[in-house]
């Protein structure tokens, strides 16, 4: 049987997190005085530790067969991790913290993605119905933070987060563990002679500058729109409306896996980041733009993260798909979120907000183009996909 509602809680806190977190925690930043290379270089951090930690773990996992047991471990220690940052106020020591937190915490989420689909075996469309539960624990943690901080001190973000990770840790011990998924019955495939399939290198790569392109977003969307008069709370309200519109998609999901391969549907949440960030960009003047901009969210990251952990779950078989997921969130989320936040961090003092966004949608565009070269059409089908 699913444990529906125990993975759906664990989603809840873990993407509560990320709400109170990611749009917020770069305010307390600059409330401390830090400069915008500063918050970029911090905020990286995240993005580098996933590209070393979900391997670290996946690899451990994939032998110890206690995916569960790593889970548990990583809430506890990113609990134990985060009470560094009520003491940190310098550069250095809210690096040194950021460094530990990153390191447990985005250990969890490629176990927990791998752990979800071997409990949906012969029904993995429903992934979506699961995961946008994470969507509604974003929502209730942005919307409620923004509106708060209109009224708080900045260090309340860190209360916040540290009451979502709290939650998170509780959450991890009510996780049932799954047996993973078994070797087809063919000759096993050796994970690196995986990595030679056109269609996962066309995958890992379009992913990587993916996440390249909403590193503007996650790091000085909340900065860019406070220095333009919008108020924390209407900030929250923008932040809402983006995931709103990812809780829609992950609830049509099912239907649009069964109609569109995944690689239309990331193509398409391509070419919509395109636009998004061009809008975003050039257009913070026209409260409409910008609305609309966020509502592009539910393609720009729900059908391109439902898409892709779907091709990937496909393409990563038996004892692999642990090491799979570790794979996508340490190239994706990873090194190309520290990529985006590096460079956004560099361009934002120097070139300004607009000509950011632009590079950002020039990222989009470039995993249009590796996804259409390196993984052709008439490769497209997985088996059992739809055309």
């Amino acid at each position: 049987m699913l444990p529906y509602w125990r993975l759906s809680a664990y989603y809840f806190f873990y993407f509560a997190f990320v709400g109170a977190f990611a749009p917020y925690f770069a305010l307390y930043l600059a409330s401390l005085k830090f400069s915008a290379w500063e918050i970029g270089v911090i905020s990286s951090l995240m993005q580098l530790m996933r590209m070393v930690a979900p391997n670290v773990w996946g690899v451990l996992a994939d032998r110890s067969g206690r995916r569960v047991g790593i889970v548990r471990l990583s809430g506890a220690l990113s609990v134990a991790s985060f009470l560094l940052f009520f003491q940190a106020v310098s550069f250095e020591a809210v690096f040194v913290a950021m460094t530990c937190l990153a390191f447990f915490w985005s250990a969890a989420l490629p176990l927990i993605e791998s752990i979800t689909f071997a409990h949906l075996r012969g029904a993995p469309a429903r992934y979506g119905s699961v995961r946008m539960w994470g969507s509604v624990g974003f929502i209730v943690a942005v919307l409620a933070l923004g509106q708060a901080l209109d009224h708080l001190p900045p260090d309340s973000v860190l209360w916040a987060s540290f009451a979502t990770l709290v939650g998170i840790m509780f959450c991890a011990c009510s996780v049932p563990e799954s047996p993973a998924a078994p070797d087809p019955a063919t000759e096993p495939v050796r994970f690196m002679l995986l990595l030679r399939d056109r269609r996962i290198m066309a995958l890992m790569g379009s992913c990587l500058l993916m996440s390249a392109a909403h590193g503007a977003l996650y790091v000085f969307y909340s900065i860019f729109l406070d220095t333009h008069g919008y108020t924390r709370s209407a900030v929250g309200w923008l932040w809402t409306l983006g995931v709103v519109a990812e809780i829609l998609v992950f609830w049509r999901m099912p239907a649009l896996l069964a109609r569109y391969s995944e690689r239309t549907l990331l193509l398409a949440s391509f070419a919509c980041a395109v636009v998004r960030f061009l809008m975003i960009g050039w257009g913070v003047g026209q409260p409409v733009l910008i609305v609309a901009a966020q509502v592009l969210h539910g393609a720009t990251f729900g059908a391109f993260h439902a898409a892709a952990v779907a091709a990937v779950n496909r393409l990563f078989v038996g004892r692999h798909q642990a090491r799979g997921q570790a794979l996508y969130s340490s190239l994706s989320f990873g090194a190309g979120g520290m990529l985006g936040g590096l460079v956004s961090g560099w361009m934002w003092d120097s070139a300004g907000a607009p000509l950011t966004y632009t590079l950002s949608s020039v990222f989009a565009l470039a995993a249009y183009v590796v996804l259409v070269r390196v993984w052709p059409r008439r490769q497209q089908h997985l088996q059992g996909e739809p055309a």
